[in-house]
């Protein structure tokens, strides 16, 4: 592959908006993490985010092999078209989709937000010969897969802690759940940070190597360090606007339900993780609190909500691929 040139400063500049939009993931997307817990009321809000952000950045310990941000590096777009243009399109669709769902409270997802970017830029570049088809082909079909596995693990979680405690009272049950629901939320702000961190690394690798500034085999670990940072500390300040719509508007959570929803969700997390899909926190949460709430009674879910939820699922790539084609021709420009 050709190296380009890039002078240091529009690199920097780069980095700095791959982890801007790293920071905002963990801004947008903490409702994910810490909606069950908060609205359970095992955890106050700040607590819920401290402990999150903690696992989020402690999963840079825990997956070790980057298989997801090998995939948006080298399996979604050709690294050959790669360039300064197709990477900051690419950071401004998904930055512009991840604003406009936080400040109307809708639980988009961070993560297609940037294969939408990144298709939109490399399809004004090149066209849509510059597509990896197998690559986008498995990150779609898991837009689909994501919330159906977390809808099965949920729900069969939900459905053997009935069968176990059948016989314990609500009282000790919400005692025990209550407990264990940090457990639970522990594991899935682990998974959030192990997923989730790994695609903004995987730009910033993508960039480098085109840049010629780092392998192909493994990025540099000044990378994989401050994504995994900036995921953390995002996390830390909180997406507030999104809380209510994953805790209590799809359907109502006991410390039980939170601890089956958050579980379920955490092993559909580990599972994508170690294949190196890069799948959507917020699709796989969402379809885990739908799985618990219909584990219980089907009229216990507000589908109409769930339904809204769906349409900006189906709206993010197409959206967010529109904004960075304009911000690719308007980079080719300007920068």
């Amino acid at each position: 592959m050709q190296t380009i040139q890039i002078s240091l400063h529009i690199l920097a500049l780069l980095i700095v908006l791959a982890l801007l939009f790293d920071f905002m993931n963990g801004f947008h997307d903490a409702a994910n993490a810490i909606a069950t817990v908060v609205s359970t009321g095992v955890l106050r809000p700040q607590t819920a985010v401290a402990m999150a952000a903690f696992f989020n950045l402690a999963a840079v310990f825990v997956f070790h092999q980057l298989h997801v941000a090998a995939s948006v590096g080298k399996g979604t777009i050709e690294p050959a078209i790669v360039d300064q243009y197709v990477i900051f399109g690419a950071l401004i669709g998904a930055i512009f989709w991840n604003l406009v769902t936080w400040y109307y409270g809708i639980p988009s997802s961070s993560s297609h937000a940037l294969i939408g970017g990144l298709v939109g830029s490399a399809v004004a570049k090149a066209g849509t010969g510059a597509l990896i088809s197998a690559g986008l082909l498995k990150t779609i079909l898991f837009i689909v897969l994501s919330p159906l596995l977390g809808l099965v693990f949920g729900s069969l979680m939900m459905l053997v802690v009935s069968w176990i405690f059948f016989r314990s009272t609500p009282r000790k049950i919400d005692g025990w759940f209550r407990r264990l629901q940090l457990l639970s939320a522990s594991m899935y702000s682990l998974g959030h940070g192990g997923n989730d961190a790994q695609k903004t690394i995987g730009i910033i690798w993508m960039l480098l190597i085109a840049s010629g500034y780092s392998s192909p085999e493994a990025p540099p670990m000044w990378v994989i360090i401050s994504c995994y940072c900036a995921i953390s500390l995002g996390t830390l300040f909180g997406g507030w606007r999104i809380v209510k719509t994953m805790g209590q508007k799809i359907t109502k959570l006991k410390p039980v339900g939170g601890f089956c929803a958050e579980t379920g969700g955490a092993i559909t997390l580990f599972i994508a993780t170690a294949l190196g899909i890069p799948v959507s926190t917020t699709h796989t949460i969402t379809g885990a609190i739908v799985g618990v709430g219909a584990a219980q009674k089907m009229s216990a879910v507000r589908w109409g909500v769930a339904s809204n939820i769906v349409w900006a699922w189906i709206f993010t790539i197409p959206a967010s691929a529109f904004v960075a084609a304009i911000a690719w021709w308007i980079g080719v420009h300007v920068l």
